[in-house]
């Protein structure tokens, strides 16, 4: 009882730590079910746009023919 009286404070940390992660997680998967980038708000704030396989993709899409 004693061990658990003296790292109190580190496993209050530590499950915080837990549960913060836990919720970004949820977030991130919610995000991606509904379609959404996980990590910008799209290829025209993205300094690879160019780069981009998807935005590569969408310029070969959108020339005409």
């Amino acid at each position: 009882m004693s061990w658990l009286s003296e790292n109190i404070g580190t496993i209050i940390v530590a499950i915080l730590l837990v549960i913060i992660i836990v919720a970004i997680i949820v977030t991130m998967a919610k995000s991606k079910r509904k379609g959404k980038s996980a990590t910008c708000g799209g290829c025209s704030g993205c300094g690879a746009a160019n780069h981009c396989a998807s935005a590569t993709h969408n310029k070969a899409d959108n020339q005409p023919r």
